[in-house]
């Protein structure tokens, strides 16, 4: 800020540098006056002022003329010195920020591949631990303090797969007008895969009874391979919902996947969404807290699937965002997050993201330039 000064300060020097040179510069002596008989006349002389005024007035205008010389000569070093280390003064914050939050559109490739193989391995898992679950005859129903108080409501599961619908349908379109869809897709994908495969840990270690004896399940088919290929087959084609009919297997209980993606939708619709939209927020949160409600009055799962499933999501996204916004602790020596065994594929999605995602909305193909300002209007942003 100095320098420009000093730079603009250039101009108003000059210019009365070349004052003083004009009003001290000697004026030229008029041609004699001439009359009608050729003689000229005489120019009537004035009076000189003395010599002593003249030195005194002469050496003041050099001592001026000298410090303003040597101000100048300052002020032209100053500039040059900027103009040659020009690279280290512009400062280009579309260019930065740009840079900061790369779009790296593989690197979502990789992570939807990710969550789609481990969605496809849950189909596999709950197929083989349907075989081993007892029968209701021979192991009853746990014990649950949920169902001593309320009893079931055989509708109830259909509203939390409609919730649950509604979600993921509001947080796809949602995501589709982000700007930094990519950065929040690959961070989406790689949580939904994380959490399935955890599930299919936990369902496979334990096996549970099933929770209600309202429940039918499919027979078992044993060593028939192929048999069971196509039951994989059909419960991906339904997505695993019993909307679809295509979900009569038992088994898949510890923990529960409809938690996880209500719990998990209304966490991605909140924390990518502006704060304005605070009535979206609430609807979204009472469509996943009934939603996670009514899996518990349909006797469809153990409270323990559900609080279980409920810890999980939200510890996990809230690990991830934390270390995803505070680029302190990536590097910290002392960060405890950075010992979980999901750290190095956190360093490769999130290694060249190098600020907070901010909250911007876009529309998915080019507007029309009629339609642009008008959208600017409308569109939402997060203070970073």
């Amino acid at each position: 800020m100095a320098a420009s000064e000093l730079i603009q300060d250039d101009d108003d020097v000059r210019l009365h540098v070349e004052a003083n040179v004009t009003t001290t510069s000697p004026p030229t002596p008029p041609h004699p006056l001439r009359v009608a008989n050729g003689n000229p006349t005489r120019p009537a002389s004035t009076p000189s002022p003395p010599a002593d005024a003249v030195d005194g007035q002469s050496e003041h205008q050099r001592s001026k003329l000298s410090n303003v010389l040597k101000q100048n000569q300052l002020i032209r070093s100053l500039s040059s010195g900027l103009r040659r280390h020009c690279d280290y003064v512009k400062i280009t914050v579309q260019e930065e920020r740009a840079n900061r939050l790369p779009k790296e559109w593989w690197k979502t490739a990789v992570a939807f591949l990710y969550a789609l193989f481990n969605l496809v391995f849950t189909t596999v898992v709950i197929t083989v631990i349907h075989e081993r679950v007892p029968d209701k005859s021979v192991s009853p129903p746990l014990p649950d303090k949920f169902f001593d108080y309320v009893d079931r409501v055989p509708w109830a599961f259909t509203v939390t797969e409609v919730n649950g619908l509604i979600l993921v349908g509001l947080w796809f379109i949602q995501w589709i007008f982000l700007k930094h869809k990519a950065i929040v897709g690959r961070r989406c994908f790689f949580l939904i895969g994380t959490l399935y495969m955890y599930r299919c840990v936990t369902m496979y270690i334990t096996t549970l009874p099933v929770p209600g004896k309202h429940m039918v399940c499919a027979p078992k088919l044993y060593n028939d391979s192929t048999g069971k290929i196509w039951r994989i087959l059909r419960l991906i084609s339904g997505g695993g919902l019993s909307l679809t009919g295509t979900h009569l297997m038992c088994g898949d209980f510890l923990y529960s996947g409809h938690t996880v993606m209500l719990t998990l939708s209304y966490l991605f619709i909140q924390e990518y969404s502006p704060g304005w939209m605070w009535w979206y927020r609430w609807f979204c949160w009472l469509l996943s807290a009934s939603g996670v409600v009514c899996i518990l009055i349909a006797h469809d799962h153990y409270s323990i699937d559900v609080v279980i499933g409920y810890f999980v999501t939200t510890r996990t996204f809230w690990w991830y965002h934390t270390m995803a916004n505070t680029h302190a602790l990536r590097r910290a020596p002392n960060n405890f997050l950075s010992r979980t065994w999901w750290n190095p594929i956190f360093n490769f999605l999130e290694r060249n993201v190098q600020t907070t995602v901010p909250i911007v909305f876009s529309w998915p193909v080019a507007l029309p330039s009629s339609c642009r300002q008008t959208y600017r209007m409308v569109e939402g942003g997060r203070d970073e």
